[in-house]
Formats: structure tokens, C-alpha cells, sequence
């Protein structure tokens, strides 16, 4: 195993793989070096973000739940309203041009809830390149609309059959496929993976935190006093993470799925309860049995459910510039409910996770504070799993 030296954030990250994929990975940060120099591919992935994704997605304040809780103001970043229904789409994008300016005519992409499926097989069709998505079979039976849109798109859906059936066990079908097939380009959904992905997934997501702060300032002279988002791998945090990290005042949180409760075994709290290691080559917090290999983990949201976590959460973490914290399944649930019925927004279950964190925060604000949740995206995609558990 070969130890790439660049794109380590502290002691986290880095390249941990084989020759071969290594080999590849040096092809793609190369060809991204370049990319992210050339003022014409911005200018595209602008652009396109603009008139194809719907870009900039919506500042909302949630005036009823305010008036709910009686405490500080709550604002969401409106990531449900882009195209396809979710942030995954920002990074899905970007990947895409890439691998067009590489000349590349395949897509590999895994997926846990389906939208960064639906995301890559959304570009695919736009760019007129196949695609090819590996998905842990529970997941598959489990988010059935977005598996019927990427039929629907033309992407080919491989059903992942090993282990927990779920989005680890993706990933590593889909970086197999990587470096067996050079003809092929991996488009990975989350900040996670050896380098460069977690710094692309940085780079691409980024435009979340970048509208969010400006629109802030527009609408309120000032920033948020809190800035929420969910964590699983962490793309949709890391996105709106970047817009505030240089804002001192601004209080940063990750909000992991704490599952059944720690007590049960059955959460995926990666940062909350993991400690560092090595996962699909990178080193970060990592979830482990005692013979250090992954563990098995769970949570209610598919997009949730990953034993590790991107390298650059790892540092924020130790840094102590984002706090991490966690959320039960139950609690969740009650606030998907409570959105849906006093705002009528429908969240994603991944999303709702930090809108349970936000609701323990806002009884405790003045009217002058505020918190500022990234809804990372919509849930018609949950509603098999929803609705039975509605009470």
C-alpha cells in the first residue's frame, strides 16, 4: 500500500491504495489541477449550475417553527429545490465536466439513499455518457422512487448483495470497478475517499456555504449565529461548512445519526464514537469492530449509514472548529413531522437530523439569534419508510 502525500487535512486523508488505482487517482488530480486553473471550465459549471440546477437554491425563514418553540429565528438553506431534489447534484455536476474534459464516456457512481444515483445518472444523460451505479441491495429495496428514476435516466443499477448491503459495501464495488476499468470514470458522491475526492467534494459542494453567508448578509445585515447540517460521509456539511469556517462567530455543527441509541450498538456516529483509521483509502474517524475492520452500522436515513466519515470532518473535529453531536432515529422522525405540518416542506430523513439538533438549539435562542439548517434534500424519497412510523 502506497501512501500519496498530498491531500492530507492534518493527519487525515491521503491516498491509501493500491499501485493501481493510484495510478488512476494520479490521472484525475492532474487532470483537476488543471481544470480548477481554467477560467472556462468555472465558467461552465457556473453557468450550468445556473440554468440546469436551478442555482442559487432559496434562503427560507421557518417563521411558524420559531413562533413554535418561542426562542431564536430558523432559516434553511433550500438544497430540496435544486434539480433532482438534493445538494448531490452540485458535486454530480462538476464530476461530469471533469470527466468530459478527460474525454471519458462512462460513469461509476455508488449510492446509499439514491440521490447521488439519481445525481449521477441526471448528468449522464445531459453529458450522453452511460452510467453505472452500485447500490447495497438493502438500499435498493428500501428507496425504491429513486431506484425507478435512474432506470428511467438509462443508468444501469448493480444491487450489491456483500456484507450489510449498504452504502460501504458500494463503495467498495464502485472503486473495484474504478480500477479495473481505466476506460471508466469514478464519480464519488460524498467527501470521503483517497485523494483527491475529499478536496474536489469540497470545492464542488462549496457554492452552498458561499450563497448561504451572502444571502444572509443580504436578507440580514449579518450571519447566522449557528450553522447546522447532517453528517454521513459529509458532503452536504463540508459544502455549506466552507462558506463560514473563517467566521469566528459563527457556531458550527455536524449532526451524526446516533440510530437505536449508542447503548444498542445500532447508530453510525463515526466522529462521536469511531476513533482514527483507515477506510476505502483514507485515513479518518472511522467505526470498528475489535478486530479493526469496519463495523457495521445503522441509521434510519440510507445516506447516513457509513462507518467512516471525510478526512476534512476528522480535522474540523480535532480542531474544535465544528462540534459534533448526534441524534436518535425517534427523534428524527419527530422533526420530519413537525416541518412537514407547520411549514409544509417535506425534509429528507438525512436532513432532518440536523433539523432535530436545531430544535433543542432554538428554545434556548433570543429573538435576535439565529440558526441557519442546510436542507440537504427533499423527502419523497422516504415516505415508504416514513409513514409507518408516523404517529
Amino acid at each position: 500500500m502506497k501512501q500519496n502525500k498530498k491531500g492530507f487535512f492534518g493527519e487525515y486523508g491521503g491516498s491509501f491504495v493500491s499501485e493501481a488505482l493510484q495510478s488512476r487517482l494520479n490521472e484525475l488530480e492532474k487532470a483537476y489541477e488543471d481544470a480548477r486553473h481554467d477560467q472556462s471550465f468555472a465558467e461552465e459549471f457556473t453557468t450550468t449550475l445556473k440554468e440546469y440546477v436551478g442555482r442559487p437554491s432559496a434562503l427560507t425563514e421557518c417563521k411558524n417553527i420559531s413562533k413554535y418553540f418561542g426562542g431564536g429565528r430558523l432559516f434553511l438553506k433550500r438544497e430540496d429545490l435544486n434539480h433532482t431534489g438534493a445538494h448531490k447534484i452540485n458535486n454530480a455536476l462538476g464530476q461530469a465536466l471533469l470527466a468530459k474534459r478527460m474525454g471519458k464516456k462512462e460513469l461509476i457512481a455508488e449510492t446509499g439513499a439514491g440521490m447521488h444515483g439519481t445525481a449521477s445518472a441526471t448528468v449522464a444523460a445531459l453529458m450522453g455518457m452511460k452510467c453505472t451505479v452500485y447500490m447495497g441491495a438493502l438500499d435498493v429495496a428500501r428507496q425504491a422512487p429513486n431506484v425507478a428514476r435512474m432506470k428511467v435516466l438509462g443508468t444501469e443499477i448493480i444491487a450489491v448483495e456483500e456484507g450489510q448491503k449498504a452504502l460501504k459495501e458500494a463503495v467498495d464495488a464502485a472503486l473495484k470497478a474504478f480500477a479495473e476499468r481505466p476506460e471508466t470514470f469514478y464519480l464519488l458522491g460524498s467527501a470521503v475517499g483517497p485523494h483527491p475526492y475529499p478536496t474536489m467534494v469540497h470545492d464542488f459542494q462549496s457554492i452552498i456555504g458561499k450563497e448561504a453567508r451572502q444571502q444572509f448578509l443580504d436578507r440580514e445585515g449579518t450571519l447566522p449565529n449557528y450553522a447546522l447540517a447532517c453528517v454521513g460521509g459529509g458532503s452536504n456539511a463540508i459544502g455549506l461548512f466552507a462558506g463560514f469556517l473563517n467566521d469566528s462567530d459563527v457556531k458550527l455543527f455536524g449532526v451524526e445519526p446516533a440510530g437505536k441509541g449508542f447503548a444498542s450498538g445500532e447508530h453510525a456516529a463515526t466522529l462521536s464514537v469511531g476513533k482514527p483509521s483507515i477506510i476505502h483509502g483514507f485515513k479518518s474517524y472511522v467505526l470498528t469492530k475489535e478486530n479493526g475492520e469496519p463495523a457495521n452500522v445503522y441509521s434510519i436515513s440510507a445516506g447516513l449509514d457509513y462507518p467512516g466519515v471525510g478526512p476534512e470532518h476528522a480535522y474540523l473535529k480535532d480542531s474544535g472548529r465544528v462540534n459534533y453531536v448526534s441524534v436518535t432515529d425517534q427523534e428524527a422522525i419527530d422533526a420530519f413531522k413537525l416541518l412537514c405540518q407547520k411549514e409544509g416542506i417535506i425534509p429528507a430523513l438525512e436532513s432532518s437530523h440536523a433539523l432535530a439538533y436545531a430544535f433543542k438549539l432554538l428554545p434556548k435562542l433570543t429573538r435576535r439569534e439565529s440558526i441557519l439548517v442546510n436542507l440537504s434534500g427533499r423527502g419523497d424519497k422516504d415516505m415508504d419508510a416514513i409513514l409507518p412510523l408516523l404517529k
